[in-house]
C-alpha cells in the first residue's frame, strides 16, 4: 500500500489486525484457489505485494518449501515481523514509488492493494518487470463503485444510515486518490501490458459474520474521519456500530475482482 499522510486505513491503527482477520476469512479462499490454479509449487519464487497481513504469505511460504522464497513487501510491515523467517523474507517497500525487490520472480500477487496506490500505472509495471518469461501475475482488487452499499437490501433505517456511512467512507478513499472502478479495468490493463492468456472473475460477499466484523472494525478506524468531515456524527456511529453488533443487517463488501495472466 502506498505511503501518504492521508492513508485512511493505517496498519498501526488497532482496527487494522481485525480487519486483517476478516479479510482472510472472507476472501483467502478465493485466493488461494487462485493461486492453486497458477501452479506455484516448490522451490517457487514469489513476491507479494502490500502484504499487510501473514495469511496469504504463510501459505505461499508452505508451497515454495526451503527451496523456495516468498518475498512479503508493504509500507508498513509491524503485522507481518512474526512469519519474518525463511522461506520468506519482509521488506518495507512503496510498489508505487519504488523499484522492485527483485526480478525473475514465477508469481507476484497483491490484493485489495492497487486500488489506493496513487501512481498505480508505474506500480502494475513494476510487478510485471519483476516476473520472469511465463511468471505468472494475479492482482485481486476491489471494484466499490461497481456495488457501492453495504446494505444492497436497502429496507429500514438501519440500512439507510449504514448506506450513508458507507457513501462518505467511499468519498473520503476517493479524497485519497483511491480509484473506486479499478477492479473492473484489470483484465483491459492486463492484456495492455501484454500479458497472455488473461481470465478474471469475482467474488461478492452478501452477508457473513465476517462481513460485519469487517464493517465493524472499518467504521471504528474511521470514525473521527467521518465526522471531522461532517458526515456522521458520533451518535450516529454509536447508533450504526449497535445495529451492527445486533445482527440484524445483511451487510455486503464490494465486489473482489481477480485477474491474472502470463508474462511473454
Amino acid at each position: 500500500m502506498t505511503q501518504s499522510e492521508g492513508y485512511l486505513l493505517d496498519n498501526r491503527q488497532t482496527e487494522a489486525g481485525e480487519r486483517f482477520d476478516a479479510f482472510t476469512t472472507l476472501f483467502d479462499p478465493t485466493t488461494f484457489r487462485h493461486l492453486e490454479g497458477l501452479g506455484i509449487g516448490s522451490g517457487g519464487r514469489c513476491w507479494e505485494v502490500g502484504a499487510g497481513g501473514t495469511s496469504v504469505v504463510s501459505w505461499l511460504a508452505a508451497k515454495v518449501g526451503p527451496e523456495g522464497e516468498v518475498v512479503a513487501t508493504d509500507i508498513d510491515t509491524s503485522l507481518l515481523a512474526s512469519a519474518a523467517r525463511p522461506p520468506l523474507r519482509v521488506l518495507v517497500h512503496d510498489v508505487g514509488a519504488e523499484e522492485p525487490p527483485g526480478e525473475g520472480f514465477d508469481l507476484v500477487h497483491a490484493r485489495l492493494v492497487l486500488v489506493h496506490v496513487p501512481d498505480r500505472e508505474r506500480a502494475l509495471r513494476s510487478m510485471i518487470e519483476a516476473l520472469r518469461p511465463g511468471g505468472m501475475l494475479l492482482i485481486e482488487d476491489a471494484d466499490p463503485a461497481l456495488q457501492p452499499l453495504v446494505c444492497p437490501d436497502e429496507h429500514g433505517p438501519e440500512e439507510r444510515l449504514a448506506n450513508r456511512l458507507r457513501q462518505g467512507f467511499r468519498r473520503l478513499l476517493a479524497d485519497r486518490g483511491a480509484d473506486l472502478s479499478y477492479g473492473r479495468r484489470l483484465p483491459r490493463l492486463l492484456r495492455e501490458a501484454g500479458l497472455r492468456d488473461v481470465e478474471a472473475d469475482a467474488y461478492f460477499p452478501l452477508t457473513s459474520a465476517a462481513c460485519a466484523a469487517l464493517e465493524s472494525a472499518t467504521v471504528r478506524q474511521i470514525r473521527d474521519r467521518l465526522v471531522a468531515a461532517g458526515i456522521a456524527t458520533n451518535e450516529d456511529v454509536d447508533r450504526h456500530l449497535a445495529n451492527v453488533a445486533a445482527g440484524g443487517m445483511d451487510l455486503a463488501t464490494a465486489p473482489m475482482i481477480s485477474a491474472w495472466g502470463r508474462k511473454a
